[in-house]
């Protein structure tokens, strides 16, 4: 590992502590001006203020959010983390399609979060969580399951 990567390394985990402190003005400084982050499980897209968006919603339905972190992979500019979001879903979850209310159940969720860096800042963040994963340890996808087994016994019995 060269110089410029271990120190870019340090930049992405110092980047997860800031998160994990919810310090939401450090967060977004960590980021290049023209920085965004992507989640890639909803294929939504923030930038500059909206950055602090996303650790204040998952702070507030999560307040016990931890990113374990497994592996991390620096080449050049670009830092890769294998790591797991885990957390008690006690408070809303706000998303783009509707607000999640808690659950009370505790989410330990693959995910992938891919950083490019440019000049010591963060770039672009993508981050790929796994939403069916989150979902279902969350309780949602069984109740899916439920709502479409119930149009599905609707529709059989008007046939």
């Amino acid at each position: 590992m060269t110089p410029t990567e271990a120190k870019n390394e340090q930049i992405i985990r110092q980047a997860y502590q800031t998160a994990e402190a919810k310090d939401l003005k450090g967060w977004v400084n960590a980021f290049t001006p023209d920085g965004t982050f992507t989640d890639e499980s909803l294929g939504v897209t923030y930038r500059g203020q909206e950055l602090a968006q996303t650790v204040a919603v998952y702070a507030k339905a999560f307040p016990d959010m931890h990113r374990e972190l497994y592996r991390v992979f620096a080449t050049g500019d670009t830092v890769i983390v294998e790591l797991a979001l885990q957390g008690t879903h006690v408070g809303p979850l706000a998303l783009p399609s509707g607000t999640l209310q808690p659950t009370g159940k505790r989410m330990d969720a693959p995910c992938c979060d891919v950083f490019q860096l440019k000049n010591g800042k963060i770039q672009s963040f993508n981050c790929y969580p796994s939403g069916t994963v989150v979902l279902t340890q969350l309780g949602v996808l069984e109740n899916l399951e439920k709502a479409f087994g119930q149009k599905a016994a609707a529709a059989s019995r008007s046939r």
